[in-house]
């Protein structure tokens, strides 16, 4: 049995991954820095897991919230349902986006984890992409977006993205992040840009969390599974309330101050565990 301090570890990590998936400010990073300071009782390869298999708490919040917009069966009447082609060239678009993130992944993921999660290498990413959100975010007040809506994405568009997402393999870019950037970079506005990396976030989250379970080598304890659970409700939760949040956030602001906030972080990161060695 979990002890309740345990729980209350869990609960905080999956508040961590709710707030932190759908803002551009890492949520793999994140996690893995607060498990430097509250580390819950569990193995090694089960937390390499824990911290992939939890955003699928956070999925689940954007296909409940998006649900009418992802669902490409619609019922114009009681009895027939009628098939959306816009929907479905929408998530063709999508699994074009995958691609290259999908390659690069199972290429290499085994090696970024062995080598690239550590607390200055996330810092470094978080200081880095915060610098280059200001950049971009700068640059990008001077132009009009050439694409103002998610239906008019294209497939070339779409994979540019992808490519972009690539980034987001090494701990502290993050997934939104990159992909967000990449989208305003050529040209998407910011709230396609948004909404169209919670599309991409369904396969993708799914996929990857998938690769992780296959790779675990050990069963999964009675603990471990509560864990898993809380985990996952908690982040669900807490997204319902962060993805509303930004949709209404951008409308009105732009994303600087999610680039200051990473590189104070990465600042504050770096002091500290400097100062610890």
């Amino acid at each position: 049995m979990l002890s309740i301090v345990e729980i209350l570890k869990v609960v905080f990590l999956g508040i961590v991954e709710g707030v932190t998936e759908w803002l551009p400010i890492s949520s793999t990073g994140h996690m893995l820095l607060v498990d430097e300071f509250i580390q819950i009782q569990a193995s090694k390869e089960f937390k390499e897991m824990f911290f992939v298999v939890i955003q699928l708490g956070a999925i689940l919040a954007v296909i409940l919230l998006f649900w009418k917009k992802m669902w490409p069966f619609q019922m114009k009447d009681k009895s027939k349902p009628v098939c959306v082609k816009e929907t479905f060239s929408l998530w063709f678009k999508v699994v074009v986006a995958c691609i290259p993130g999908a390659i690069v992944t199972l290429l290499f993921d085994d090696y970024i984890t062995a080598h690239f999660e550590t607390p200055y290498v996330i810092a470094g990413a978080l200081i880095f992409y915060g610098i280059v959100f200001i950049i971009v975010e700068r640059w990008n007040k001077t132009r009009t977006p050439k694409v103002e809506k998610l239906e008019d994405i294209t497939y070339k568009t779409a994979f540019l993205i992808g490519l972009f997402q690539v980034l987001s393999i090494v701990p502290g870019t993050s997934r939104s992040g990159s992909t967000i950037i990449g989208a305003l970079l050529i040209g998407v506005s910011r709230v396609a840009a948004a909404e169209f990396t919670f599309f991409l976030a369904v396969p993708v989250m799914f996929g990857y969390s998938l690769l992780k379970v296959i790779k675990m080598s050990v069963a999964i304890t009675s603990s471990e599974l509560v864990i898993l659970i809380v985990g996952c409700a908690v982040a669900f939760a807490v997204s319902l309330v962060v993805i509303k949040f930004l949709m209404s956030y951008i409308k009105k602001h732009d994303f600087q101050v999610f680039g200051v906030y990473r590189i104070i972080l990465g600042i504050a990161v770096i002091a500290y565990f400097a100062l610890a060695a």
